[in-house]
């Protein structure tokens, strides 16, 4: 049996490139998510069309001033949701959108499932793109524009994030990034979970849940997280990840266990999904994960 969905269309790419991630939410669309979850679709408009390839001069930021207001935007359709929310992304900066919703109702973690840190201070970045920075910005770290949207900064506290999966430590060290184990961020890496197991690990991930007593978490699934051998169709690729069936475990026993109030989906770029068996594959995770 499944939860009362809705779907919320932001196809938004200005924390990253014009790359075919824009058309993730009409792929998974496409694909039967909608019509296997039996949920409205309502869309968000983007602004992408304004997109500036060019770094702000204040921020180091690409296109800071229009992120704020595609995030006003955003928020405002989360916060109106009637049934639990899924947000089909764009990039992962769709997050300065949704965690200052959900700080203006209550007090929320954040379960990050990501290959990346997403940890960047924007002077470090070697792109500008808010999407390897998203992580750092909600949780108050980067330019005061993005981190204090209605004056909510931090929109997360460090210690209700959990992040799960992350396989870039070699590049975040090579390229001079913040180091989230050096936080209270609870990481729970691709090797951990490869030493431990699936089980193990979401074992210790309840445990520590358990102990923060907050109104409820937003469940965010960049489908990068995945493996590289099943799922290539992303911008920035490294080897290794987790399977479909592990990605759906992880984030079934999270949505059971717990008061989650929405999930976001982002970076999978269909253009590089030739037959676009990579999106039934991603559909089928998600309709797997919200089963109850």
């Amino acid at each position: 049996m499944l939860r009362n969905v809705e779907i919320i269309s932001a196809p938004s790419i200005l924390g990253l490139r014009h790359t075919g991630v824009e058309y993730l939410a009409d792929s998974l669309l496409r694909a039967g998510l909608a019509k296997q979850l039996h949920a409205a679709v309502h869309h968000v408009p983007t602004l992408n069309a304004d997109y500036n390839p060019q770094r702000d001069p204040h921020t180091q930021c690409l296109n800071p001033l229009l992120l704020k207001d595609f995030s006003l935007t955003l928020g405002k359709a989360v916060s109106e949701a009637v049934h639990f929310p899924i947000v089909l992304g764009g990039d992962c900066s769709i997050l300065l959108g949704i965690m200052p919703a959900l700080k203006a109702k209550g007090n929320y973690g954040l379960l990050f499932l990501d290959q990346h840190a997403d940890f960047y201070e924007p002077i470090k970045s070697t792109t500008g793109e808010v999407a390897d920075m998203d992580l750092a910005i909600v949780t108050g770290r980067g330019p005061m524009l993005l981190t204090n949207i209605n004056g909510l900064r931090p929109y997360v506290k460090d210690e209700h994030v959990v992040h799960l999966g992350q396989r870039d430590q070699e590049e975040t060290e090579k390229y001079g990034s913040q180091d989230i184990r050096e936080t209270a961020i609870k990481c729970f890496s691709l090797t951990d979970i490869e030493r431990n197991g699936v089980d193990q690990i979401m074992t210790s991930v309840q445990q520590y849940i358990d102990t923060l007593k907050l109104d409820g978490y937003w469940l965010h699934f960049d489908t990068d997280v995945l493996s590289d051998d099943i799922n290539p169709a992303v911008d920035y690729r490294l080897p290794g990840g987790l399977s479909f069936e592990q990605a759906a475990t992880i984030m079934r026993r999270l949505l059971h266990a717990n008061d989650i109030a929405g999930m976001s989906v982002t970076c999978f770029n269909p253009t590089l999904d030739g037959d676009g068996s990579i999106a039934q594959g991603i559909t089928a995770c998600i309709v797997d994960c919200l089963s109850t």
